[in-house]
């Protein structure tokens, strides 16, 4: 007799946890909108942030119908702004993506493509391709160093797998073969420039300072399609994901291949980052803060989480976009500079909330 009252009481408990993940799922999803229409504002205004005057009608005017515009406005606004304003969004969202994927895999706040070594790999194989003044019939120089940047960057992520599994590593660990190889190479990028001449110490310094001003449509094409292929294989992962977060044992019991998941996700994000990075030169503490602003606002369920990290870094690196404009009157400051100077109190800060974690 005394049953069934607790037994009839199930469904309605049912209907109220369904209706309470409803409406925190409804308030994640307000969340993203809330950061892709502050993403689409910043885009424009970025677009209109330069040195010659270019009201936002005629922005998008020009973006429906190019011919709407005199041949100079066309030229800047297409050939200039835009492609500069777009690779801002995709790198930050490459960046925003891998750090989240990498704080995940490895459980730790402070993973990101800087911590692991990958910005670093990156400048030291750009630095060489221009000491050597490499040379390839019917190749853009600016590829061959975007290339030498990418092997180099993908080079020492196998390097920081391969010794996490030789000696059975925990993650913690490795994140100190990460930040280990960063100091190393760091050191070999100093070597590098003390052997460089005047005009190629110039070309290095400012390739490591970070720039969208060697933004083309064709980079935009190559990081866009891995951009889409990494993100479409990381939303096939988001359940594994997020039951890892909840702890390995939990995730092992139901029936995720930890250590499978772990490598795959690093290797993938890895040219992800290492593709973005490239293409653009060292941008710093994307990576960190976007997916700790994702955290804050989405939680930790990666249908949400995921996105969140890559339109939290897309708009991030889109703002110092805006910034690096408007800094220095009549001069754009690389932007790695300004995510640099943002991003340092904004690392301070997260220590500081994280500090019994960490």
């Amino acid at each position: 007799m005394t049953s069934q009252p607790a037994t009839a009481s199930l469904p309605a408990a049912s209907g109220l946890i369904a209706r309470a993940y409803a409406r925190i799922s409804a308030r994640r999803a307000a969340v993203l909108f809330a950061f892709t229409c502050a993403l689409l504002v910043s885009l424009v205004i970025d677009i209109a942030t330069g040195p010659s005057s270019f009201p936002i009608g005629d922005i998008l005017r020009g973006l429906i119908d190019r011919a709407s515009l005199s041949v100079s406005q066309g030229v800047i606004l297409w050939d200039v702004r835009l492609p500069y304003a777009v690779m801002a969004v995709l790198v930050g969202a490459a960046l925003g993506l891998a750090g989240g994927e990498m704080q995940t895999v490895l459980n730790n706040p402070l993973a990101s493509p800087l911590t692991m070594g990958v910005s670093a790999a990156a400048a030291v194989g750009a630095s060489v391709a221009l000491v050597l003044d490499l040379h390839i019939p019917g190749v853009s120089g600016n590829y061959l160093v975007a290339f030498s940047a990418f092997a180099c960057a993908a080079i020492t992520t196998l390097c920081v797998q391969l010794l996490a599994r030789a000696f059975g590593a925990s993650t913690n660990a490795v994140v100190l073969f990460g930040i280990a190889l960063t100091f190393a190479l760091n050191a070999l990028l100093s070597l590098v420039q003390f052997m460089a001449d005047s005009d190629t110490l110039q070309q290095i310094v400012f390739w490591t300072m970070g720039g969208l001003t060697r933004a083309t449509w064709d980079k935009i094409a190559i990081l866009a399609v891995v951009f889409v292929i990494c993100g479409a294989f990381s939303l096939r992962r988001v359940w594994a994901m997020t039951a890892l977060r909840a702890g390995e044992e939990q995730a092992r019991s139901l029936g995720v291949a930890v250590e499978r998941l772990r490598l795959v996700t690093l290797l993938r994000v890895s040219l992800l980052a290492a593709v973005a990075v490239a293409f653009v030169g060292t941008i710093g503490f994307i990576g960190l803060v976007a997916p700790h602003m994702a955290r804050m606002t989405m939680g930790e369920d990666h249908r949400f989480y995921l996105p969140g990290s890559a339109l939290a870094g897309a708009l991030v690196l889109s703002l110092s976009s805006i910034a690096s404009k408007l800094l220095v009157p009549g001069l754009i400051v690389p932007v790695g500079i300004v995510t640099a100077l943002v991003g340092i109190p904004m690392f301070m800060a997260l220590i500081v909330r994280q500090r019994g974690n960490l």
